[in-house]
């Protein structure tokens, strides 16, 4: 590997294990990562192939999550746990269909934030922050947040595909019902999770090692668990369920067998 970082790479950045943000972006096809994490992927697929279609199907409830929410008359979007930028994110999805939609990006991985600040210069209704979502105080009391968030409107908190690197003993139940707590009445909770029993054996086993080996391992909840993290809002039908089952495009592909069922998501909405 060249020792030279390409310039949305912050200096100092660990590149000796990989790192589940860099490798969902390789599952994706983007181009921030680097030769742990692409190797990672690359065995993660070799192990469970449904994981780039699940990886896939997330993005997609993504789109459709974030213009349910436009739709629904929100203007303002904080995605914590981000991720490292691809095609299709918040703010590109959100002001196609509202162009003053105010998004805030939220991510503890570097690579994320200095990419992000790279995609979003010139537009001054979105911005990212480095930062845990585990600390809400240090995330809404942001020089950021104050100038993109209004907590007295309702806005959508978007948590995709983050929940699930958070053990119950790192306090995600608490971290989220402090968002909830701090969203107007008719904000939107959007969640998706890995989930339990999606894949089976040796593929399970294999993908669990792979993970363990990153910078996150990950767990996987039931959907009734998944449902319990989401309390304080009114889970909006259909309910937790398979990403590629909710709420649909009508051009949509069917999708059926392991893939379908390794992330859920849900909608909530704060009464």
């Amino acid at each position: 590997m060249s020792s030279e970082l390409p310039k949305w790479a912050e200096a100092g950045i660990d590149l000796d294990r990989p790192n589940v943000a860099r490798v969902y972006d390789y599952l994706l096809g983007g181009a921030c990562n680097f030769e742990h994490d692409r190797a990672l992927g690359d065995k993660l697929l070799a192990a469970a192939p449904e994981l780039e279609v699940a990886a896939r199907l997330n993005r997609a409830f993504l789109l459709r999550a974030v213009r349910f929410c436009i739709e629904a008359g929100i203007r303002q979007f904080l995605d914590l746990g981000s991720g490292i930028p691809t095609v299709g994110n918040v703010h590109e999805i959100a002001q196609r269909y509202a162009p003053d939609a105010r998004v805030l990006y939220v991510d503890n991985e570097p690579v994320a934030v200095a990419h992000g600040q790279l995609m979003l210069e010139g537009d001054d209704n979105a911005d990212v922050v480095l930062a845990d979502l585990l600390e809400p105080h240090t995330v809404l009391g942001s020089a950021a947040a104050r100038r993109l968030l209004d907590l007295d409107q309702p806005m959508a908190v978007l948590m995709l595909c983050v929940l699930h690197f958070i053990p119950d003993s790192a306090g995600p139940h608490e971290a989220v019902a402090r968002y909830v707590q701090a969203m107007a009445p008719g904000s939107y909770l959007v969640v998706s999770h890995a989930t339990t029993g999606s894949l089976q054996g040796s593929k399970a086993e294999a993908s669990k090692r792979l993970y363990d080996s990153s910078n996150l391992p990950g767990l996987a909840r039931t959907p009734e668990q998944v449902a319990e993290l989401m309390a304080g809002t009114e889970i909006i039908e259909p309910g937790v369920v398979p990403t590629a089952r909710w709420r649909p495009d009508p051009a949509d592909d069917v999708v059926t067998g392991p893939a379908l069922r390794i992330i859920h998501a849900a909608v909530g909405r704060k009464p």
